[in-house]
């Protein structure tokens, strides 16, 4: 398509990496939308010089939590958005188990209201599901700005525990959407929890590759019989990942950025505490397995699974250190870092980070460089050696397990429908995110 006098701004001079395959094209976007897409005159509109650069769908995060409400010291919607634009990241799903949980329509009204005027890119919140609150789920799904449901069947951070199969069956069947689950086995858990002593290094024995497997063979043995289609988050697990292909009809599976990346024990060696999530840093056996999901196709998405907490927080002793860490703004770089040593190509890491959230939750006209999509572009340097320094994280927590490490492959610029939000490390303008729209609630 030709471009016209009549865009807003107009990407010049870079390659594009869409659906179509990786050319040189300009783009440019009209009230918020991609209205073009190919060559044209320069008319005098305003434009972005993209020379050298490649264009990307803009990034969406669908696994953070960003604290607020309740635990703000460590994250708020404003800090953690803030984040995600200098990340390259254009949209986020923000997990429910703050304080108070997101259970209630009154608490996903509440965190809409905070996002307004505060959120630097677009959003969406889970609501969690409890034994409680099973019967206003299918309301919780269907409002404005909701990602779905989100489970937890291993306790983490939070008090959204629904552990038990009768209780995770009733759950399945109240709604139709995509749910989110965090796939950890409780009983084995409380089994084992013993071993959860002296040094950190015990985590991954404690939650062991059998607690993980086992809560996913039941999960997925539930979502059968319910009929639920269902979101595995964050598998670390060898085991899981051959079990998961033999599912791929009912279940959609993510992997992080931390379990692609980090393996035990140097991980635990060098960073401690501060390497501690839920499920836990494994192996370099299972993160070889991880990394062949991702070559084979198994794996939808890359979340982040940015989960905050304080350096004093992160520093008690082991088992007293809570487990998660920051990731929505290394997400990118860690990946493009991943793509230029070979371990995929670029259009999987598009797909994996923009395409496969838009398709697996039916997010509208978002996830693709296409003409009448949302105006979304993360405009990255592929040749680009930057080091990972805290002077650029804008979490609240104030550190990244990655701080101090060189990545090969840098986020420029962050375009949010057609307004620069983000370039060369600065923020831009005001806060302009807005709710994410969904096919299955407009």
């Amino acid at each position: 398509m030709t471009i016209t006098d009549s865009s807003d701004l107009v990407i010049r001079g870079g390659t594009v990496v869409s659906h179509d395959g990786i050319a040189e094209a300009d783009v440019a976007i009209a009230d918020g939308r991609i209205v073009a897409i190919g060559a044209g005159a320069d008319t005098g509109q305003p434009s972005f010089d993209a020379t050298g650069l490649h264009l990307l769908p803009g990034v969406i995060d669908s696994q953070v939590h960003f604290r607020e409400p309740g635990m703000d010291h460590k994250e708020d919607l404003a800090s953690g958005t803030a984040a995600a634009a200098l990340g390259g990241v254009v949209a986020v799903f923000e997990m429910p188990n703050t304080r108070p949980g997101t259970v209630t329509p009154a608490d996903l009204t509440d965190k809409l209201a905070r996002a307004a005027g505060r959120a630097w890119v677009d959003h969406a919140f889970y609501a969690g599901a409890t034994a409680e609150n099973v019967d206003g789920l299918a309301e919780l799904e269907s409002m404005a700005g909701c990602a779905g449901i989100k489970l937890f069947m291993g306790a983490s951070t939070g008090d959204l525990l629904v552990s038990e199969d009768r209780d995770i069956a009733r759950v399945l069947a109240a709604g139709r959407r995509r749910m989110a689950i965090h796939a950890e086995d409780e009983p084995r858990l409380q089994e084992r929890r013993h071993l959860a002593q002296g040094r950190v290094h015990a985590h991954a024995e404690w939650r062991d590759a059998i607690s993980a497997l086992t809560a996913t063979e039941r999960l997925v043995r539930l979502a059968r019989a319910a009929r639920r289609r269902i979101h595995v988050l964050h598998i670390t697990t060898a085991e899981e990942v051959a079990f998961l292909a033999a599912h791929k009809d009912i279940a959609t599976v993510e992997v992080t950025p931390q379990h692609l990346t980090l393996a035990a024990p140097e991980a635990y060696d060098r960073l401690g505490t501060f390497a501690q999530m839920n499920p836990p840093i494994r192996d370099a056996h299972h993160r070889a397995a991880l990394w062949q999901g991702v070559q084979s196709g198994l794996f939808d998405v890359v979340g982040s699974d940015h989960a905050p907490h304080t350096r004093e927080e992160k520093a008690a002793d082991y088992p007293n250190s809570p487990s998660g860490m920051p990731g929505v703004q290394t997400l990118l770089p860690l990946l493009l870092d991943h793509c230029q040593a070979g371990r995929l190509t670029l259009q999987r890491l598009v797909d994996l980070t923009s395409g496969g959230a838009a398709r697996i939750f039916g997010l509208a006209a978002k996830g693709r460089l296409a003409v009448g999509y949302d105006g979304d572009v993360t405009l990255v340097d592929l040749k680009r050696k930057q080091v990972i320094e805290g002077s650029w994280l804008a979490s609240k927590c104030g550190w990244s397990p990655f701080e101090g490490e060189t990545v090969h492959g840098w986020p420029v610029a962050t375009v949010l429908r057609g307004r620069v939000i983000m370039r060369e490390g600065e923020l831009i303008g005001t806060p302009c995110g807005q709710p994410v729209r969904f096919q299955e609630t407009l």
